[in-house]
């Protein structure tokens, strides 16, 4: 044991301050004040303070320091948390559903069995970390043991949360559910994520050197440009996911696909009279990378892998993309009326100005389109048309749709939480 060790032992577990809740209203509406710059504000510090089961439901506390403070169990729900000093807190079974905690401070941080479901946590610090305070003969001595502070997530659910850039090197996950999030470029070195759920995450070029994922549940995930340097997946369930060299798609290279795509356009241009229709039912169409422009109407696709690929402007009326993986995709101003995309994956995808209302096909006979099913979580659909479409049970949960026109949509069982400028009135 070393002497910094020996002398912490020494010292007593720090105390913290109780409050009830009319104490955390008051602090609360000061801060919130001092944010809007008006007399009587004062920053929010609830550092070594116990707030357990408390409620601080939709607050705005951006830039508060909640250092070392227990928060077990409180509601958290939609709060604002940007910037916010959680280094160190207790979070343990907190509700922190479509929390805003961009930028954090968690470093440390106990997050055991807490609901994080759709929070956002773009470039969140989650590191492991120790709290320590100035000591006149050590230099600091640390307050608490180490292991205590490493941070824990074991449990938690972190379903649909935002996880962009985000650091969780160290962080310990153990059966976590991160299913559906966005973790692009996240960094999980020597993490310990044994049976955590990610099916259906997105992990582009994410970190995970050393960490371990033994167990886990990796179905449909992304892994593309993903470092995976002395990773341990031993009895992970990998069925579906994509890799820079895997797919649950066929092998491009298998077929002449460049060519098929021109003859396909060609035939489309000409009224049939030159070229041929083309099917691409459950082909990986990644490495052509990009289709910009092209007429590939009343193409057959379904369950191809499209992930990525740049479609700007792309005609793909009444085409058949039912369970396609269109995740991540450059779909601006494509023009996809009456397309049957039920199923389909499109999360997170560029659908801005996209036309996915009815096709005409005949005298007084419009065909909808079809997203029944489709999940457009995160999906930026600003501006689109959306007229008539079937959008029965669709998942657009985070989507924008800011001047997104829905007159007469199906809307039935579709998931609309936290979706901004939902415009279901126009």
């Amino acid at each position: 044991m070393t002497a910094a060790e020996v002398h912490a032992s020494d010292n007593p577990q720090p105390i913290r301050r109780k409050l009830d809740q009319a104490e955390v209203d008051a602090v609360c509406a000061r801060h919130e004040r001092l944010f809007r710059c008006i007399n009587g504000g004062a920053r929010a510090v609830f550092a070594w303070c116990d707030l357990s089961g408390l409620s601080l439901k939709g607050r705005h506390l951006a830039d508060a320091d909640f250092a070392g403070a227990f928060l077990t169990g409180c509601d958290l729900t939609g709060a604002r948390l940007d910037n916010a000093n959680l280094f160190g807190a207790d979070l343990t079974d907190a509700v922190l559903e479509e929390a805003s905690l961009r930028r954090a401070d968690l470093r440390g941080a106990s997050l055991r069995g807490a609901d994080l479901t759709g929070a956002d946590l773009f470039e969140a610090d989650l590191r492991e970390g120790t709290l320590a305070a100035a000591d006149a003969r050590l230099g600091f001595r640390i307050i608490e043991p180490r292991a205590a502070y490493d941070t824990d997530a074991v449990g938690a659910n972190l379903s649909g949360a935002n996880l962009q850039r985000s650091r969780l090197s160290g962080v310990i996950a153990i059966a976590a559910d991160f299913s559906d999030a966005v973790m692009k470029d996240c960094k999980l070195v020597r993490a310990n994520l044994k049976q955590a759920n990610f099916r259906g995450a997105d992990l582009a070029g994410a970190d995970l050197s050393g960490a371990d994922l033994t167990g886990a549940d990796l179905r449909d995930a992304v892994l593309v440009g993903a470092q995976t340097t002395m990773w341990r997946a031993d009895g992970a369930d990998m069925e579906g996911a994509l890799t820079d060299n895997r797919s649950p798609g066929q092998a491009m290279s298998q077929m002449p696909a460049a060519e098929m795509l021109r003859d396909h356009a060609r035939w489309c241009e000409t009224g049939g009279a030159e070229g041929k229709p083309s099917v691409f039912d459950g082909v990986d169409l990644r490495p052509l990378k990009s289709i910009v422009g092209l007429n590939l109407t009343a193409l057959s696709a379904k369950r191809a892998v499209f992930y990525g690929l740049d479609m700007d402007g792309v005609q793909l009326q009444g085409a058949h993309l039912e369970g396609a993986d269109l995740r991540s995709c450059r779909l601006r101003r494509a023009d996809l009326r009456g397309a049957r995309l039920r199923g389909a994956r499109m999360g997170g995808a560029d659908l801005r100005e996209a036309q996915l209302g009815p096709l005409l096909i005949g005298p007084d006979r419009l065909l909808p389109a079809d997203l029944s099913g489709a999940k457009l979580r995160g999906a930026d659909l600003s501006g689109a048309d959306l007229s008539r479409a079937n959008l029965s049970g669709a998942d657009l949960t985070r989507a924008r749709l800011h001047g997104a026109q829905t007159r007469n949509a199906e809307l039935a069982g579709a998931v609309v939480t936290a979706a901004l400028g939902l415009p279901w009135s126009s």
